[in-house]
């Protein structure tokens, strides 16, 4: 996720300042830290055909050429859509399927290629990350917390969710006294953990504090 994103315009306030002195960190949560995510309702397939080539391509309307979407990224969207609706016990092709719908920016179809995924097996932590960075970034910062939280669950030692609840708590939710306690159990099972940037966690635990007087 972008660092323009992450930022609010308008007045300052402490709020607002908090966001600025760690927008180095917000910049490589949802971009770096967190995985991959894709697309397609678990109830119901959708499949999008590829763009074809030549100029009558270029002129067609294809909902998934419309975000942004690369020709290579459209055909593999086509065809692990394809799979999943043929093959719906594939673990493996939802979760890759998610993955290219969070590349692809849509957040709403990688929701739902991960929860199919996590339907069919909720023991992988990293998945349950993707969701929350998902459920974040479409605005949805209550059931991002809950995804990071069953990550944990799953992974008590999953230092990307401890750390992206943090960030969620204290950007989304303006918590700062849960971001810090999210951050300071992080530093108990990883005193050298680190923010996206490098910067130790120790510090940015420290700054925020100090801005938060």
């Amino acid at each position: 996720m972008s660092a323009s994103d992450m930022s609010k315009s308008g007045y300052v306030k402490k709020e607002t300042m908090l966001i600025v002195s760690l927008i180095a960190l917000v910049a490589g949560f949802l971009g770096g830290v967190v995985f991959t995510v894709y697309k397609s309702g678990p109830d119901s397939v959708v499949l999008t055909p590829p763009p074809q080539p030549g100029p009558v391509a270029r002129q067609q309307e294809n909902p998934v050429q419309k975000r942004n979407v690369t020709p290579a990224k459209a055909q593999a969207i086509f065809n692990l859509e394809r799979e999943v609706a043929e093959n719906p016990g594939n673990v493996m092709a939802w979760i890759n399927l998610g993955n290219t719908y969070f590349d692809a920016n849509q957040p709403e179809k990688a929701i739902k290629a991960y929860n199919r995924s996590l339907e069919l097996n909720p023991n992988n932590g990293d998945v349950w990350t993707d969701l929350g960075v998902m459920y974040r970034r479409a605005g949805r910062p209550h059931e991002a917390i809950s995804a990071f939280e069953r990550s944990i669950g799953v992974d008590p030692g999953h230092q990307e969710s401890r750390f992206n609840k943090g960030i969620v708590f204290l950007i989304d939710l303006k918590d700062v006294d849960s971001a810090l306690k999210v951050w300071e159990e992080l530093l108990e099972i990883a005193p050298d953990a680190q923010g996206p940037d490098g910067s130790p966690l120790r510090e940015i635990v420290e700054k925020v504090k100090m801005d938060s007087k």
